[in-house]
């Protein structure tokens, strides 16, 4: 039952990409209606930012998001054995190389992996995870990350955050045009056709919304990528017991510090590092609730 939910959610995945690049469009219309009055113009020059951008983030992906994370890099197996080993353990099961090994200095138990590909990965854990879960838990952590590895889940989380900063971006710029230039756009309207004025009504709604929108397919390519990491995560460890143990932990554990945890990367971690319990919009939602996780790997 698990992998036919895991093969639903790869689907789900190629669907919620569609709709990323179909919210990507929408803002390059409303640009290019209100800049440009030609919406091709406005898609295409959309399409080049974000194509730029995206391979960007893809090319330093590591460098980056460390940075953002406040994550050191361990270089030797002696600065943090148990870790380096565990993790050259679980790459070597998972047949795909040795990734580069950051730290963050934060209390709170928590990984994630990041990277463009298997040859470029890297994971980074917390010292509270280091401290606070047993030699098996914390195999079941890496093998979770060596699962997004393996599986590219790390260059999608990439792209995702990618285009929703672009989207973001290109939203922001139009509407900071849109309230500097409130009375030009006053007097085109009254000079203008009703069509043309419904058309920048619709342009300047679709570039507030399109953020927020763009912020729910980011969450939902998130959610739908855990269940398959947790799953491939037993299939390297035999030993759904240790991952269960190990979220249990996690989850019911304090809040990383907000200062140690950009954003945009919350959704890469193994469970959200900023916000415990329910949300009240699951559409919100960085990951799957835990207790369903828990009760999909009991199912194995």
């Amino acid at each position: 039952m698990l992998f036919e939910q895991i093969a639903k959610n790869k689907q789900k995945t190629i669907v919620l990409f569609i709709g990323f690049f179909f919210l990507t469009a929408i803002v390059g219309v409303a640009l290019g209606i209100y800049l440009f009055q030609s919406a091709m113009t406005g898609i295409l020059i959309t399409m080049v930012i974000s194509s730029i951008y995206v391979l960007y983030m893809v090319s330093e992906a590591t460098d980056v998001v460390m940075g953002m994370n406040h994550a050191e890099e361990i270089t030797q197996p002696e600065q943090a054995p148990e870790l380096w080993h565990i993790v050259e353990d679980m790459a070597l099961v998972a047949k795909v190389p040795m990734p580069r090994v950051f730290i963050i200095h934060d209390a709170s138990p928590n990984a994630f992996a990041t990277g463009r590909n298997p040859e470029n990965a890297a994971v980074a854990a917390t010292t509270g995870i280091l401290e606070k879960l047993s030699r098996p838990e914390l195999e079941g952590v890496m093998a979770h990350e060596m699962a997004h590895v393996k599986n590219y889940d790390i260059r999608v989380q990439t792209v995702a955050v990618a285009l929703i900063s672009v989207i973001s971006m290109l939203s922001n710029i139009a509407t900071h045009f849109w309230m500097t230039n409130a009375t030009h756009n006053h007097n085109d309207r009254e000079n203008g056709s009703s069509t043309s004025m419904l058309a920048l009504v619709v342009s300047f709604v679709a570039l507030i919304l399109a953020p927020i929108a763009a912020t729910a397919v980011h969450f939902a390519i998130s959610r739908n990528r855990e269940y398959l990491a947790d799953a491939s995560a037993v299939e390297l460890t035999r030993n759904p017991v240790a991952l269960i143990a190990a979220l249990q932990k996690i989850s019911a554990s304090e809040p990383m510090d907000p200062n140690h945890v950009d954003d945009a990367s919350v959704g890469m971690y193994i469970s959200n590092p900023l916000e415990k319990g329910l949300s009240l919009n699951s559409m919100f939602d960085t990951h799957p609730p835990m207790e369903k996780r828990i009760e999909a790997l009991r199912q194995m």
